[in-house]
């Protein structure tokens, strides 16, 4: 803010030099000409290495904006045209600037970065002005549109509230800080990378509720046939959506540019553009109505309280550790130039969530390892026996868990137990446990019965100890131990609050991926490295014991 200001001043004070104080019939007008009028004149004799971003859209003759490829009524960019409320902008701006526009497609996640590292001018692609994104990039006040996430689902869907909302599978886009809002209301999230996937998810069935800003489904709901199948459930966290300039040079433009905006919300134009391409005009038409009032059509009416919306608070509180953690970020960059993130240890929401992962994790593998033993021990005992009738009836379960997929399974136990008692994370992690210990035990406990029919075979007959067949089945057991150990992530997929399930979660809102999902690997694979490990010390300890001749 402080350099914004310093920028006003000197076009403040070249305004005053050149007209005198005034009577200008449009003073919002003329600053703005007097900012671009300043910026043509650096870019005369500074266009070898302008540090200026607008400076260098006027030396280069282009102004590069970063949009959405696919959004309805705001951003269509295609192969040969453009067209949609937020291109219009970007073309009224550069209009106004006297250069040509050039368009470039970027996501959620890699909007911000595209802007940093200078590869685009301006981000105009349906981005909510937040305070944590205000602390990565500049944003030109006043906003040009206001959005409300909303959840949508099938018409005959029943969601009355939040609560109806915990456990269910909601889809949504990385990148989005209003996914932090479902993740404390338990819902499990799926993610997507463009809001297009999430409405073809939707009609496929694949997701039941997808969540996104009222903006995009508009276009959607305008579509008969949508709306006779489909609705808004709920709609939470209204957000004023801004121009991103970048920090580094970016002050005149910003300048410039909320300038420019003032003068287009007074005037009308963006409320004539929202018309044109059928998008809401609630929040524009107050707006006009404001920008028009004596207070706010001033040239600083940019920084007036009374003029402007506050972006909402999502500043995560960071944890005790957070600048250790960006330091050895740095640092694994300066000597390898590998960039990586660790998002999971900077905020307490996303450290906590972390820890929770872990230690659920944990209770997962511990118990669906107990249960494949308990299982193995108990089918391998039950398929021993002289009983025809029992040792069937055990076959035929076994023949049925090892022809059902691990999901199937999954799906099948937390139906069973969630319809006994009211669903929670902890209701699907004890339905995880049973599904893989079930799973893998079945066919650990075959390993043990078909061990001691051969030893039977060997003694012609005589009375086999149980142990024996353990023993000599033990590298079976031990593979579908760690058989275990590596499914239990695919737990996910009911709701199960393990690792995974955390990381995606975290992911949903930080946007990094690479190095959470290699951590989530490298978490695993010690894992199972430390099941193998323990469980050749068990057999090992069992050997010993001489409990198997």
């Amino acid at each position: 803010m402080s350099r914004l200001l310093g920028a006003f001043c000197g076009f403040l004070l070249l305004l005053l030099g050149g007209h005198g104080t005034a009577h200008a019939a449009d003073p919002v007008g003329e600053a703005l000409d007097q900012v671009i009028a300043a910026a043509r004149a650096d870019a005369v004799g500074d266009c070898a290495a302008p540090n200026d971003r607008l400076v260098a859209i006027l030396c280069t003759g282009r102004l590069r904006v970063g949009v959405r490829r696919d959004y309805p009524q705001f951003s269509m960019l295609g192969q040969d045209e453009a067209h949609g409320f937020e291109i219009e902008i970007a073309r009224a701006i550069a209009k106004k600037l006297g250069v040509k526009v050039e368009f470039t497609g970027v996501t959620a996640a890699n909007r911000i970065p595209l802007l940093a590292e200078g590869q685009i001018d301006l981000v105009i692609a349906a981005m909510g002005h937040t305070v944590e994104r205000g602390r990565q990039i500049d944003f030109v006040r006043p906003h040009y549109f206001l959005s409300e996430t909303i959840i949508v689902g099938r018409r005959d869907l029943p969601i009355a509230g939040w609560s109806d909302v915990v456990g269910r599978t909601v889809c949504v886009t990385v990148g989005n800080f209003t996914n932090t809002e479902l993740i404390h209301r338990h819902a499990r999230l799926l993610l997507f990378e463009d809001p297009v996937q999430l409405v073809d998810q939707l009609r496929f069935e694949t997701c039941s509720l997808v969540a996104q800003d009222d903006s995009f489904f508009a276009a959607y709901f305008a579509d008969p046939d949508f709306a006779q199948h489909y609705e808004s459930k709920l709609h939470f966290s209204p957000l004023p959506w801004g121009i991103g300039v970048a920090h580094q040079g970016g002050e005149k433009l910003e300048l410039a540019l909320s300038l420019l905006s003032q003068i287009f919300h007074r005037d009308g134009v963006f409320l004539a553009m929202a018309r044109e391409n059928h998008v809401p005009t609630g929040f524009l038409e107050a707006q006009q109505k404001l920008w028009s009032t004596a207070d706010c059509d001033q040239p600083d009416g940019w920084q007036r309280p009374g003029c402007l919306m506050e972006p909402p608070n999502n500043v995560l509180a960071p944890t005790s550790f957070a600048d250790r953690v960006t330091a050895f970020e740095n640092l694994i960059h300066d000597y390898s130039g590998i960039a990586i993130s660790l998002p999971m240890l900077k905020t307490e929401d996303a450290f906590s969530l972390l820890r929770s992962g872990i230690v659920n994790s944990l209770i997962l593998v511990v118990g669906a390892l107990a249960a494949t033993v308990a299982v193995a021990f108990v089918v391998g005992a039950m398929l021993s026996v002289r009983n025809v009738v029992l040792r069937g009836a055990v076959r035929a379960l076994v023949i049925l868990v090892q022809s059902s997929p691990i999901v199937l399974l999954l799906f099948l136990a937390f139906i069973i137990t969630s319809s006994a008692v009211q669903y929670s994370a902890l209701v699907a992690l004890f339905a995880s446990i049973v599904a893989l210990g079930l799973y893998n035990g079945c066919y650990a406990g075959q390993a043990i019965a078909e061990a001691m029919a051969t030893l039977r075979l060997e003694t012609a007959g005589e009375p086999v100890h149980y142990g024996r067949a353990i023993r000599r089945s033990t590298t079976q057991i031990m593979a579908f131990l760690v058989n275990a150990t590596k499914g239990s992530a695919i737990a996910s997929m009911i709701g199960a609050p393990e690792l995974l399930n955390t990381l995606t979660d975290i992911t949903s809102f930080s946007s990094e991926r690479a190095t959470t999902y290699t951590v989530l690997l490298i978490f695993y694979s010690a894992l199972v490295g430390a099941v193998v490990w323990l469980t050749n010390l068990a057999r090992r300890a069992y050997e010993r014991r001489g409990l198997a001749a």
